[in-house]
């Protein structure tokens, strides 16, 4: 592995998998010796963070007496400790690392863990925690070139949950080691520069004053109400799409690119992908009738439809806005290039949608896979593609990549679709609180398009009239319709070509940098429960050599 670049996850599997092969150890414990070289790897860096910059990852549990009673979930104190009034090493453990400086954190998923770290409030991570949460923040940490160190544990159970005492410790109490050694390139710059653009403190300078200082009253509202949404949550993955493919292209030195910061013409342009973005969600939410986004009630639930519809429009004018009126800074020809990549994005956006919802309001024609997989491929991709294209032609020409980039996005955001549909049966704390809203709603996904296929006649009626009644039980029964005709697993299937694919493509990408950052976007947006490598692995031991 290079010491220049931080690795990614292809890196850690391809040298794991030979040093289980020359030890002649089986590869059952792939993801355990991915976990144990990654922390050999960020050694040095983490020792060069303050503690008091570290962030330790603890397990829910250590307790070793009995029933562990924490199931119950105000059990646990807004700060994460355990109420469980059972003897547990745990309070001792965090007792030792608070009393050195360092923050503690319930290692409950991988995306509260990115979360913590790319707010800033920590800049390297020591876990001890379960693999199975080790290996998810790890592949996370270690491509967006986050410091980590971890300890799995022995035992992963919420009884007799165990861990090699002296590992955790030494890592624990690994001291403070200063060093110039510039520390590995990954993207965690630009993926905390995505998120505070959008603070107020940030985001004002960057929109036209006539969005950031609105009249009072009515003329103003529209400019209030679309400012406070465009602000209000997300991932911010366009935006970091944008800021990250610019500094890729650039390939500046290793000292350089550690220090860079991105300019305002850059963040603008990322600012715009997000604007649309945005709308297409405001849009969206009306379409379907969305009643919580972000955790709050959507646009139209709270301002009503008519409003809603002009906000989402405004959003639209202002991302163009926001381009043009910085075309200087990024070059005339670049701000042409840009535009026209952002109105042919938007424009097949809205073909996606508008197939989409002539086959959900019964266009009465058969809606297949293949067509489902159009219908994706048109209303997801394009914001992947314009955010990349975007950051790429801001550093550079781009004729030679842009439909490198136009496939590279399709596979990823077809793969991305699938996976929110497969989210839907699960539910969520921000958008999808209820599990099943698509089968409610009456929408064409690639999941109804298979069982179409799949089941027989008898099947295929008895879909039909729950998807038109939609009686209390509906979801549970359209589940089971789903499990017998195998479409979850044909959905995973699909996803694991389309992301096949997009990796053959990343290796395609003209700069070393820029291919890194493509398979990272492929960890990052595919990741989760559903990812298909992290399936195939989920039955190799979890227990240590």
């Amino acid at each position: 592995m290079s010491s220049e670049h931080a690795p990614c996850r292809r890196d850690l599997e391809r040298v794991a998998a030979l040093a289980l092969t020359e030890a002649g150890a089986s590869h059952a414990y792939l993801g355990w010796m991915m976990v144990v070289l990654a922390s050999e790897f960020w050694r040095p860096h983490v020792a060069a963070t303050p503690p008091e910059r570290r962030l330790m990852l603890a397990p829910p549990c250590l307790f070793r007496a009995g029933p562990c009673k924490r199931a119950e979930a105000d059990q646990i104190n807004d700060d994460g400790q355990c109420q469980c009034g059972n003897v547990c090493q745990l309070p001792a453990w965090r007792e030792k690392a608070e009393r050195l400086g360092y923050r503690v954190m319930v290692a409950e998923n991988a995306s509260g863990i990115m979360k913590a770290v790319v707010s800033g409030e920590c800049d390297a991570v020591v876990g001890v925690a379960c693999l199975g949460i080790l290996e998810q923040a790890t592949h996370s940490l270690v491509a967006a070139g986050v410091p980590c160190m971890a300890a799995p544990l022995l035992e992963c159970a919420c009884q007799d949950s165990s861990i090699d005492e002296s590992w955790a410790r030494e890592l624990i109490d690994l001291p403070y080691q200063p060093s110039h050694q510039p520390k590995p390139l990954g993207f965690i710059e630009e993926l905390r520069a995505s998120r505070q653009m959008f603070a107020e403190a940030e985001l004002n300078p960057l929109l036209p004053s006539r969005a950031t200082s609105p009249p009072p009253g009515p003329l103003g509202a529209t400019s209030r109400i679309a400012c406070d949404f465009l602000a209000r949550g997300g991932k911010y993955a366009r935006p970091f799409i944008t800021l990250a493919a610019y500094s890729a292209c650039l390939e500046r030195p290793h000292a350089e690119a550690a220090d860079a910061r991105q300019p305002d013409h850059a963040k603008r342009v990322a600012l715009s992908i997000e604007t649309f973005h945005k709308a297409s969600l405001v849009h969206d939410d009306i379409q379907d009738d969305d009643a919580f986004r972000y955790g709050v009630p959507t646009v139209h639930r709270e301002h009503g439809v008519a409003t809603a519809i002009n906000v989402g429009d405004y959003l639209i004018g202002l991302g163009y806005e926001i381009v043009a009126e910085d075309a200087a800074s990024m070059g005339a020809a670049a701000a042409a290039d840009i535009l026209r990549k952002l109105a042919e994005c938007h424009t097949r956006l809205a073909e996606g949608q508008g197939a989409e919802l002539l086959w959900r309001d019964g266009s009465g024609e058969t809606f297949t896979p293949a067509d489902a997989l159009e219908v994706y491929a048109r209303k997801t991709s394009p914001a992947f593609e314009a955010a990349l294209y975007g950051g790429v032609r801001l550093a550079r020409e781009a004729e030679d990549v842009e439909q490198l980039i136009h496939e590279f996005c399709k596979r990823l955001g077809v793969a991305f679709q699938i996976l929110n549909d497969l989210k839907d049966w699960r539910g969520d704390s921000d958008n999808k609180l209820e599990a099943g809203g698509d089968v409610l709603g009456n929408r064409p996904t690639l999941l109804l398009a298979l069982a179409m296929e799949r089941l027989d006649d008898a099947g295929r009626g008895e879909l039909r009239s729950l998807l038109d009644a939609c009686p209390a039980d509906a979801v549970q029964r359209v589940r089971k319709l789903y499990e017998g005709a195998g479409v979850f697993e044909a959905a995973m299937a699909t996803i694991g070509d389309n992301q096949a694919q997009a990796e053959t493509l990343a290796e395609k990408m003209p700069t070393p940098r820029l291919r890194r950052l493509a398979f990272y976007l492929i960890d990052a947006v595919l990741a989760g429960p559903n990812d298909p490598s992290a399936q195939a692995k989920a039955s190799q031991a979890t227990a240590a050599p």
